[in-house]
């Protein structure tokens, strides 16, 4: 799979590719037809060898099938083969890649019918004479996330694959076709989902992230019970995701990077559980490091808010484990962020939590240096003037009441 893969418009121009049947298959050819900005492309050699494809000079590069490399155009081009389940998880299969297999035989072990439609390369995507032997295209007009054949309960990796498609899609009115989500429902029932490495649920959710309907992947693993089973804290009270999900597009504004944006959708979609909770789960589903401490940030973010909302309001202690847990002592860079968090929720608290910042930040050990204070001294002398900053800015914070009045400021990154 290459990303943003050139077309090629003439097939014959290409010697490396005369006297091949080649197709263009999968993402290009379903997007292409939607109307939809495509960037992978895949393509499929049907009735080549091995030696075929290295006489032409293409680099072998599949370890768990033949895949090629282009020696030009570094596109990947993948004998057709078909799939026999041989073990347990996505990657209990035994492979066979050989010239008398079929164009019909290679799409049929692909997942679903949208994804199993190929054209040749004499035109552009979208524009071919379309090879569609399993009813892509009709499921594509009906707006249906649809299997191929039973063998898709085969690989339990496609259970978050059709939850990631329909997060991409939802937006256009797709829906998941009856008897495939029972087909989901007995791989959960089953337990063949319970034997998906980490690292591939991250991967998964990672992209489902940074779809267009977020909220639609983690709703269609807790309805088919696949969450409990992969992110259990999240699904145990169906009030707490559901309020979860409605938070992961209120972000910050700033948020203009698609990591980023990744990164907090999954940090505010986790922030309501304990710290405890927040790194078992990182550990457990091997999340980025990034992941897991944009998560507590998040978490003493949400911590604060609920502090302004207890009778009495915020106290300066509040903001002192605040300041304490995001660590604004050295990772001022994290203030601006973190400000526009609190703002997405309140903004008159996000200026309390500016003013607290900006004031306890700008206690000096130099100075505390110059009056002739030593190690500890310092320390306890900088704690004791940061708490006095913190509730300096609290008073004049509360002493303004039009400025800390609540507002909801949700914010939606692009």
């Amino acid at each position: 799979m290459t990303r943003s893969a050139p077309h090629r418009l003439d097939a014959s121009s290409d010697r490396l590719l005369q006297g091949l049947e080649v197709y263009r298959v999968g993402g290009a050819v379903r997007d292409a037809r939607l109307g939809w900005p495509w960037h992978e492309c895949d393509f499929v050699v049907v009735g080549a060898t091995v030696e075929d494809m290295q006489a032409r000079g293409f680099r072998p590069v599949g370890r768990d099938f033949p895949v090629f490399l282009h020696p030009q155009t570094q596109e990947e081009y993948a004998l057709a083969r078909t799939e026999r389940k041989s073990g347990h998880g996505y990657v209990g299969f035994t492979v066979h890649a050989s010239p008398d297999v079929t164009l019909e035989e290679d799409l049929v072990r692909r997942d679903l019918t949208i994804n199993a439609m190929a054209e040749p390369l004499d035109s552009p995507p979208g524009e071919g004479e379309l090879v569609d032997p399993y009813g892509g295209l009709a499921d594509l007009e009906a707006r249906l996330l649809r299997h191929v054949s039973d063998a898709f309960s085969e690989d339990p990796l496609r259970v978050l694959r059709v939850a990631r498609f329909l997060a991409r899609y939802q937006g256009l009115g797709f829906t998941v076709a009856e008897e495939t989500r029972a087909l989901m429902q007995g791989m959960v029932e089953s337990g063949e989902v319970s034997h998906l490495v980490a690292e591939r649920v991250w991967k998964e959710t990672e992209k489902a992230l940074g779809e267009a309907s977020p909220e639609a992947y983690f709703q269609l693993l807790d309805e088919l019970g696949a969450l409990s089973v992969l992110m259990p804290a999240l699904a145990r009270e169906a009030r707490a995701l559901e309020s979860a999900l409605e938070r992961l597009d209120r972000l910050p504004r700033q948020l203009v990077d698609e990591a980023e944006m990744v990164c907090w959708r999954m940090a505010r979609l986790v922030e309501h559980l304990s710290r405890e909770e927040i790194d078992t789960l990182a550990q457990e589903r091997r999340l980025p490091s990034a992941v897991r401490d944009a998560a507590q940030q998040a978490r003493l973010c949400r911590e604060l808010n609920d502090a302004s909302h207890r009778e009495g309001g915020v106290q300066a202690e509040d903001l002192k484990v605040w300041l304490d847990g995001v660590d604004a002592w050295r990772r001022g860079e994290r203030q601006s962020v973190l400000v526009a968090l609190l703002a997405v929720e309140d903004k008159g608290l996000a200026r309390l939590g500016n003013a607290a910042w900006q004031a306890a930040t700008a206690v000096s050990p130099q100075s505390l240096v110059a009056q002739g204070l030593k190690g500890a001294e310092i320390g306890r002398a900088m704690g004791e003037q940061r708490q006095q900053a913190i509730a300096e800015a609290l008073g004049e914070w509360r002493a303004t009441p039009e400025v800390h009045a609540p507002h909801c400021g949700c914010g939606h990154a692009h």
